[in-house]
């Protein structure tokens, strides 16, 4: 794990940016023709790119009713248990984001609103590969539900026995979805996109995924929508000498098992932590199981950072933007005001990520690679739409000609004038 100054981070930070930007040239091309397939064969690509990318023939993209019934037998009581918690905690927290229609009356003959409608179709996507996130499942699903939304498909690859992880096929029952589809990577993003023999075209698509999924929900956005362009798990602990390095170090390497790609960055004003830290990382990943994965990603994009003061700490989360960030120093809550990027924020020594990942309440599906300079967390606000609504009575269009035609004519658009005319009962008009 590379221990670096703040100076040094931010020129790795520039350098590895631009190294994104040539990559995802590169896998655009894959991308565009997995798309363009489906487009023009529908089922058929699906099928030929389920053989090739996960190894499974199938002979249907639907989750049978025998298939849900199937992975009930095969997890265990305490998992569905502990899943049926989840989803209260998760529904309590995205029941206050519901948004309502609202109308004003702003003087007599004006009336002014807001009508919010849910979305009819979405598609969820749920990761396979190197895990399974029947967590992603709830998160994901349950805003749309609170929303409204009318009809929910999930889609995610199979196994190559041609099945669908027993864990996520329960966690789509706890969350009342019937509707899976077996198909993963770009083929499943623009099959929700376009739709095909077997699978209908939805209005939004969220979900993270691998580094495909990504790529073509960015080319398939606007004739679709998304939730965001989602890339490899993030985590930023900024840590004090109060924060025990065990758990400094055991929080960042829960994001590097993720896979190869993440990135886990601690950032501490004391250099004694940060070799501390440095030291309980070694100790730790040696006894755990994805002890590959973590090796491999903590070398490429594992970091330590000793900052001068927490004023720099605080000015390299915010140039970070990181997707989780922890504030494992004394009196987290009271800095909070320094924070403006950052997807989900943890606070203390006894608030690790994983607690949002799977228990608390809050959205895990976050803006990653700095676009927590700019997006949110998914949320119930992601499954509705606005419409605004407007209301003028004879008498108050009449009022309000003048000025309007008055801006229409300096804009040289006559006929907007003249639609304001002819209601005032001007001759010619």
């Amino acid at each position: 794990m590379k221990l670096l100054t703040a100076e040094q981070f931010v020129k790795d930070l520039e350098a590895s940016q631009d190294s994104i930007s040539s990559n995802e040239q590169e896998l655009d091309q894959t991308v565009l023709e997995i798309i363009r397939q489906v487009r023009n064969i529908g089922d058929k690509a699906l099928f030929s790119y389920t053989e090739k990318f996960d190894q499974a023939k199938l002979d249907s993209l639907i989750v049978t009713e025998e298939e849900f019934a199937e992975a009930q037998q095969l997890v265990e009581p305490e998992f569905l248990t502990a899943l049926r918690q989840a989803k209260e905690n998760i529904e309590a927290f995205h029941m206050a984001q519901k948004e309502y229609s609202w109308f004003m009356n702003k003087e007599p003959g004006i009336m002014l609103g807001q009508k919010v409608t849910p979305l009819e179709k979405v598609g969820v996507y749920i990761p396979g590969g190197k895990a399974a996130y029947p967590s992603t499942v709830l998160m994901d699903v349950i805003p749309a539900k609170l929303a409204g939304v009318d009809r929910i498909v999930l889609t995610t690859p199979p196994q190559p026995n041609g099945k669908i992880n027993p864990y996520v096929l329960a966690a789509a029952q706890v969350a009342e979805i019937s509707t899976i589809y077996k198909v993963g990577g770009a083929q499943a993003i623009a099959a929700l996109a376009y739709g095909t023999e077997t699978i209908e075209k939805v209005a939004k698509i969220v979900g993270p995924g691998n580094a495909f999924v990504a790529r073509a929900k960015k080319w398939v956005y606007g004739d679709v929508a998304i939730d965001m362009i989602a890339g490899p798990s993030e985590i930023c602990v900024v840590a004090d000498e109060t924060a025990p390095a065990s758990y400094v170090a055991a929080d960042l390497l829960s994001q590097a098992e993720h896979d190869e790609s993440a990135s886990a960055i601690c950032i501490t004003i004391s250099k004694n932590a940060a070799e501390q830290i440095k030291k309980e990382i070694e100790k730790q990943t040696a006894r755990l199981e994805r002890k590959e994965i973590i090796e491999r990603s903590i070398t490429q994009n594992g970091t330590i950072i000793v900052a001068a003061d927490l004023t720099e700490a605080f000015a390299l989360v915010n140039e970070i933007a990181p997707e989780h960030l922890q504030l494992m120093i004394e009196n987290a809550s009271e800095k909070l005001q320094y924070i403006k990027n950052a997807g989900a924020i943890f606070l203390g020594n006894y608030s690790p990520e994983p607690l949002g990942d799977y228990y608390a309440g809050p959205n895990h599906t976050l803006p990653t690679n700095g676009t927590a300079k700019f997006a949110s967390p998914l949320g119930v606000y992601d499954f509705m739409k606005k419409s605004s609504i407007i209301s003028y009575s004879k008498e108050a269009i009449q009022q309000a000609a003048d000025s309007i035609i008055t801006i229409a004519n300096v804009e040289g658009l006559s006929a907007h004038a003249n639609s304001i005319r002819i209601r005032k009962g001007e001759p010619n008009a």
